[in-house]
């Protein structure tokens, strides 16, 4: 009998269209890994591409490592959920999220933008539904 009144619940709820990309950058320049006036404008120039609208911007930038420049945290709150870039210019790496909701939005585009100006030298990427499976 609950199952019954859940299920009845469940498909008078909306459908979630959510949509993951994220991965792992390797091989990047150590100057684009540190400067965070660039890494601000590509995120903001890949949420265009992407068709996804930021509401806020958080960043960050990580001290000196033994002489080599600090990281950079840019984390875009967007109007569909989130992108997220985090960088480590001693190792040459990057880790890269893309989170939207909406049918409206095209999070590959982002991601896909935002790996072809850091220009790494391999990338390891993943794709998951985040959908509510109504």
């Amino acid at each position: 009998m609950a199952r019954q009144i859940s299920q009845a619940i469940e498909k008078q709820l909306p459908k979630v269209e959510g949509k993951h990309v994220y991965g792992n950058l390797y091989g990047i320049e150590l100057s684009k890994l540190s400067d965070l006036d660039w890494l601000v404008k590509v995120v903001v120039d890949g949420a265009k591409e992407g068709n996804l609208h930021i509401l806020e911007l958080l960043t960050r930038k990580f001290s000196d490592i033994n002489g080599i420049p600090g990281g950079v945290s840019v984390i875009a709150i967007i109007q569909e959920s989130h992108i997220a870039l985090h960088t480590w210019p001693e190792s040459e790496y990057a880790t890269l999220d893309v989170y939207s909701c909406g049918s409206e939005s095209k999070p590959e585009a982002t991601f896909k933008y935002i790996v072809s100006k850091l220009n790494p030298q391999k990338v390891k990427s993943w794709y998951a539904d985040r959908g509510n499976e109504i």
